[in-house]
């Protein structure tokens, strides 16, 4: 049974007495903002009898946020979730806290052996045999009131949390692997707050066509974009495209009246913005000559091979999925002559480091 909760002094009530461990989720909408909404918050735990409770709290009430903020902080209180990061940015957007300490489910899984990036219904389906219907994932979670089946969607995300955590866990424990869990989840929870990537045109194709200076006009863009974005609480693409960005990274107009008439001639186009595009396409970053190149060459996609399917074969030693050890983006960033990244830091790295040196110190790195 699950309760309807619209008053932050009934929550509080509730949440007094805090259970060791709660499951915990959201529902939120993104697709018209930068920052997700949080319009739903979904915990599931034990009371002093033994019996479920399973609260759907309405974050769209006064005082809701600032309600639930102590036990998402309470350190005495573990929080199962599963693929946590996003519903981590939507609590530090709105309650100004990160759920802590965490447990994330999708995680705990690919560690455990049982498959890398599995979603809430693929998981509880393989370690619990429960079919759970996916008809509300699209809905919209800020009407009011929210209707019955979006209702039971909502409990179903956070009324196995507990089952798949004791599994896992166990698995986890005779694996000797929780301390790695642990690791993950922290740094899940301390990390996801969207800082933006240091090197964005690094991910676009596009960017190994450009020569050195118009890589740097389009970093400056995509810094831009991304610092513009997270003001203004708008989606990336609405203020700059990439092909947009690219273009202007390519072939840059020579003044500001050329910028907006290259703006007026493109449907939809930022014209608005042409002060702000132009003074960032024009104003060196005081760390883009830093800025490592797009990968093209042959030696680095051969060299890349080569530390992927080293750590393929440590995965394999190891009974881990793959992806779950190391991934692409991680790699490329070691190939790039970054030092250990944080998601390779920790348990990765004792694991990795003493196979993949010799490969680094073959590329020059």
């Amino acid at each position: 049974m699950h309760y309807w909760i619209t008053d932050p002094t009934d929550l509080a009530a509730r949440l007094a007495h805090r259970p060791a461990r709660v499951g915990l989720d959201t529902e939120f909408i993104r697709e018209r903002t930068y920052w997700p909404q949080l319009a739903l918050v979904q915990i599931a735990f034990d009371d002093a009898d033994g019996a479920q409770q399973i609260l759907l709290v309405d974050t769209l009430k006064d005082g809701m946020c600032e309600a639930l903020a102590p036990m998402l902080a309470d350190p005495g209180v573990l929080k199962v979730m599963h693929s946590a990061s996003e519903d981590i940015v939507a609590f530090k957007r709105a309650c100004g806290v990160a759920p802590t300490p965490l447990f994330d489910t999708q995680i705990a899984a690919g560690l455990a052996g049982v498959g890398a990036g599995m979603g809430y219904q693929r998981l509880v389906q393989h370690m619990l045999g429960v079919a759970l219907e996916k008809g509300e994932q699209r809905s919209d979670w800020l009407r009011r009131p929210l209707s019955d089946a979006q209702l039971k969607y909502a409990a179903d995300d956070v009324v196995y949390l507990d089952a798949l955590y004791r599994g896992l866990a166990e698995k986890l424990d005779a694996l000797g692997r929780r301390a790695w869990l642990d690791e993950d989840s922290a740094r899940l929870a301390q990390g996801a707050d969207e800082a933006g990537e240091r090197w964005p045109h690094l991910s676009m194709r596009a960017a190994q066509f450009l020569d050195i200076a118009g890589q740097r006009r389009l970093l400056r863009l995509l810094r831009w974009r991304d610092a513009y974005a997270r003001t203004s609480d708008r989606p990336r693409s609405w203020i700059l495209d990439n092909e947009l960005a690219t273009t202007l990274a390519r072939t840059p107009p020579i003044d500001r009246d050329g910028l907006k008439r290259q703006l007026d001639a493109i449907p939809k186009s930022p014209r608005s913005l042409v002060d702000a595009i132009w003074t960032a396409l024009t104003t060196p970053l005081p760390d883009e000559a830093d800025a490592p190149p797009p990968r093209s060459e042959e030696r680095d996609k051969v060299a890349l091979r080569k530390l992927q399917d080293t750590t393929a074969e440590v995965a394999k030693e190891l009974g881990l999925p793959d992806g779950v050890l190391a991934s692409r983006r991680w790699l490329e960033a070691l190939l790039d002559g970054h030092d250990w990244p944080g998601a390779l830091s920790g348990w990765r790295r004792q694991q990795l480091e003493a196979r993949l040196k010799p490969l680094l110190a073959a590329a020059g790195n």
